[in-house]
């Protein structure tokens, strides 16, 4: 069950959040993960801040995954999610952080994976 929690500093419309949401949806089986455990959540219009100032186009994304997955593959996905957000949202790669942390015990449905 993979996460994609997204923290956009540009606002942005209903017509870009389901295309995003669905490029990501391809983009998961980099991570070895079908689209079907996906859960992403999108916050845009957010107030991001690097090294003291405002970041007016700019991301963070937080990939949380059920398990782990090499860092390559990590890499690999790092670089999908930088060109998902360029396309859709205008965004310069330079501007998008990417974090992974794998997850041991997942819960969903009353019980744990």
């Amino acid at each position: 069950m993979p996460y994609i929690d997204l923290k956009i500093s540009k606002k942005l419309d209903e017509s870009q959040k389901e295309k995003i949401k669905s490029d990501l949806g391809g983009a998961i089986s980099v991570l070895h993960k079908p689209e079907s455990y996906l859960m992403v959540g999108i916050d845009d219009g957010y107030a991001l801040y690097f090294a003291g100032s405002k970041v007016s186009d700019g991301a963070y994304v937080s990939v949380s995954l059920f398990g782990s997955a090499s860092s390559a593959d990590y890499e690999k996905m790092t670089g999908e999610i930088c060109k998902i957000l360029s396309a859709r949202a205008g965004l310069q790669p330079r501007n998008i952080y990417v974090t992974y942390r794998g997850v041991n015990d997942w819960g969903w449905n009353g019980s744990n994976f």
